[in-house]
């Protein structure tokens, strides 16, 4: 019941636009303006009793209270660390962000690329904060998590050792943005230690609550070039890294200056002419703010000297900054992977871009349930979770493709794991299918139907990673989307997205915003609509056999209670929102309901409030009913007595 009661609650939020990036959820109900009022009057800064400055804020294991690598560490603001400490200043760039002790080189490649578009900068980083005006010690940032925007306040107590700030800092010691941000990003995950090791994609997507796509550069994309250039006109976050083979690897460098390992910032993609040849390049940024490849196309390599003065002037920068050009083809050969987040219909303002459409869907995988594994497990898998979603119309022309079709990227992100390492969950191994679901009208799709037919797509591998994300290309049609881990029983929260060029239509757009606008003026307290929904759930839960209610299912009871609410107002001759014991006799009559009057009495006994009937009761009735007539032969003796034992019970 909690469970459908948030979900509910979650629902009724977003239709009122809370979670958006202009009405951010309060992270644990914290308002950083009342906070920062409240400090103000008071004379007092900020102290967080929500992500205190202790030991346990820092980690649970190799930063854990006991470890040997906090001791000394203290807990210091700005103003204690220089004479004029700044936040941001309008020209914050990518040189801000330098890496300190934390292992989090994945966040901080995410934070330098931030830099490099002004207006989602601006969306994480709130610039009415600084620390002269208003000052109080307190500072808010806005992290997109699992489809809601959140807004997380903390003071500006900072972890220091020695005087240096032991994470997160700017190469030149006196702006505090991106320490900050760090810190609000750690509160958010449970502590500090929680953000060592990641993937820069994670860090993109809640800076912008877009959908990242991976390049593995082994087998790249013959238009891979292309598509880099595109993504940064976007403004769209990249970043790369290149794999180890082992333990000893790790931020190993190489005889060129590449760190194995270790999360890059792909920040700029040109061409020049070059001995009579037109050669592609890619700039890099090392978050460490130092260490750069010293190959060919590097800051001191004598193939500048062969370039034009204008292209030279336009793309050298010669300082120990961290950040570099190389080749195209050397970028290939160097590195692993490229990451690329692209951007939400609402972070892309400028009409000359073409924007993507977007859906999404938040589901559970709950053991002997509905967490069925993959298609390794044909007695479980039709249990997941299962979404439709219809494609009417393909791309518009693309001279690089035969046939016409529908250009999908899908994303599939578990929930809240990296929170849950210090309990000692870690990731799932998860993956999706997607089937031709055309001509199918079943409510939940069984096990011979996956027996007998192929996918028509699913996502190139099982990955233990927040988010597996997929570009597809499918003929228009009917889908049917199946999220699943690999191995069946493992619990958890998860959240699809799919992207595409064209609309998506799924069936919850089926449910009009009249009804939706009627019934929520005529639903009274939640949780009694919730009782109520609970009940009419029962049926369906049986019926598809997956033990929960997906979004088929639930379209359906929004249809039938539609039904029941057009009823209630034509026996509702007075308009007063509430039906007389007779009204509600014609009313269930007219469901088709054949009651004595025995019955009638302990209906408007049981159901009536100050001897009327509300809408949630009359629909709460007609539920019962129709589950109990549907148990019952009606012949039978003492179905009189059942009956009215199970109304009144």
């Amino acid at each position: 019941m909690a469970g459908i009661a948030t979900k509910l609650q979650h629902f009724r939020e977003k239709s009122k636009g809370i979670g958006s990036n202009e009405h951010a959820v309060k992270y644990l109900n914290q308002d950083f303006e009342e906070l920062r009022n409240s400090c103000l009057e008071r004379g007092q800064l900020f102290e967080d009793d929500c992500f205190e400055a202790v030991p346990s804020s820092l980690g649970f294991n190799e930063l854990g209270p006991t470890s040997y690598k906090v001791r000394g560490v203290t807990w210091k603001r700005p103003s204690e660390l220089c004479s004029n400490p700044k936040f941001i200043s309008d020209d914050a760039n990518r040189t801000d962000i330098c890496q300190g002790a934390l292992g989090d080189c994945w966040l901080l490649a995410a934070i330098a690329s931030l830099t490099l578009n002004k207006q989602v900068l601006s969306r994480v980083v709130p610039h009415d904060q600084s620390f002269e005006e208003n000052y109080a010690g307190i500072f808010h940032f806005q992290f997109w998590q699992f489809g809601d925007w959140v807004d997380v306040v903390v003071d500006d107590r900072l972890p220091t050792r020695d005087d240096e700030l032991l994470f997160v800092h700017s190469e030149e010691g006196s702006e505090f943005w991106s320490a900050l941000l760090e810190k609000a990003y750690a509160k958010i995950n449970g502590c500090y230690e929680a953000l060592s090791g990641g993937s820069t994609i994670e860090g993109f997507e809640d800076f912008t609550g877009g959908i990242a796509e991976r390049h593995e550069l082994s087998n790249p994309d013959p238009r891979l070039f292309k598509i880099i250039k595109k993504a940064l006109n976007r403004g769209s976050l990249l970043g790369c890294s290149i794999d180890i083979t082992s333990a000893a690897d790790s931020e190993a460098i190489t005889h060129r200056k590449l760190v194995k390992g270790h999360a890059y910032s792909v920040t700029g993609a040109d061409q020049v002419e070059y001995q009579g040849d037109t050669v592609q390049l890619i700039r890099i940024r090392n978050p460490w703010g130092q260490v750069e490849w010293t190959g060919q196309w590097s800051d001191n390599s004598y193939e500048w000297s062969s370039v034009s003065s204008e292209d030279r002037e336009r793309l050298t920068n010669r300082s120990e900054d961290g950040e570099f050009w190389m080749s195209f083809s050397d970028f290939r050969r160097e590195y692993s992977r490229l990451e690329i987040c692209n951007l939400t219909p609402d972070a892309l303002t400028d009409d000359e871009y073409q924007k993507w459409a977007e859906v999404e869907f938040e589901e559970t995988w709950r053991s002997g349930v509905s967490a069925g594994g993959c298609r390794n497990f044909p007695d479980t898998f039709w249990t997941n979770p299962q979404f439709v979603i219809k494609l009417e119309e393909a791309d518009d022309d693309d001279d690089d493709e035969d046939e016409e079709g529908c250009t999908l990227i899908v994303g599939l992100m578990q929930k809240n794991k990296r929170r849950r390492r210090k309990m000692g969950e870690d990731m799932e191994t998860i993956g999706f299918a997607i089937y031709d679901y055309s001509g199918q009208r079943q409510v939940h799709l069984k096990k011979n139907f996956f027996l007998r037919n192929r996918s028509a797509a699913r996502s190139d591998t099982f990955i233990n990673l927040r988010e597996l994300s997929n570009r597809i290309r499918l003929p228009p049609g009917e889908y049917l989307l199946v999220p699943s881990t690999f191995e069946p029983n493992k619990n958890g929260d998860f959240y699809v997205r799919v992207f595409s060029e064209k609309d998506i239509h799924i069936d919850e757009d089926d449910i009009s915003e009249g009804f939706q606008r009627l019934f929520g003026q005529l639903a009274g307290d939640l949780l009694h609509l919730v009782s109520i929904l609970f009940q009419f759930s029962l049926t369906f839960i049986k019926k598809n056999g997956s033990g929960k209610l997906g979004l088929v299912e639930f379209k359906i009871l929004w249809t039938k209670i539609e039904k029941f609410l057009d009823l209630f107002r034509s026996r509702d001759v007075d308009q007063s929102g509430c039906m007389s014991a007779t009204e509600m006799r014609l009313a269930v009559e007219e469901a088709g309901f054949s009651l004595n009057n025995a019955l009638h009495q302990i209906i408007v006994a049981r159901y009536n409030d100050n001897l009327s009937i509300d809408f949630d009761n009359f629909v709460a009735c007609l539920i019962r009913l129709e589950l109990l007539f549907s148990k019952f032969y009606y012949p039978c003796g003492h179905l009189y007595f059942s009956l009215a034992l199970r109304i009144i019970s």
